[in-house]
């Protein structure tokens, strides 16, 4: 008698994994409310504005009040321009633009920083037109 070998068969129970509790979310306050603040009162200087010319860098660039570190710069508020005055340097790939005001007046504000880069039309001085 041959034994043929049996099939054993085994019943696998599925598994159910346990429920996982749902940690409760806490609820996010509500947004606090955030106003705009005013705007600020325009100075009385930007009200002359319109009345002043601006002279703008013609090109982008490095402004500079003076020819060098040492030198006074060309030109400071309160003083009188004329035309062909140099009023600062644009230095645009090394090369130093010395920028003229076009304008006869006085220099009533600087609107750049010395050393600070200037974008091409932006104003660098205000003057007062004589």
């Amino acid at each position: 008698m041959t034994d043929a070998p049996k099939a054993i068969t085994q019943a696998i129970a599925p598994t159910v994994a346990p429920k996982a509790e749902v940690a409760e979310v806490p609820k996010a306050a509500p947004a606090p409310k955030v106003e705009a603040a005013p705007a600020p009162a325009p100075k009385a200087a930007a009200t002359q504005d319109a009345n002043l010319h601006k002279i703008v860098s013609p090109m982008v660039g490095t402004f500079y009040q003076s020819p060098d570190p040492e030198s006074p710069a060309f030109v400071k508020v309160g003083d009188k321009v004329s035309e062909e005055s140099v009023v600062c340097i644009v230095e645009a790939m090394k090369l130093f633009n010395e920028i003229e005001a076009e304008v006869t007046g006085e220099i009533v504000e600087i609107l750049v920083k010395d050393g600070e880069l200037v974008e091409y039309g932006q104003p660098l001085f205000l003057v007062k037109e004589a």
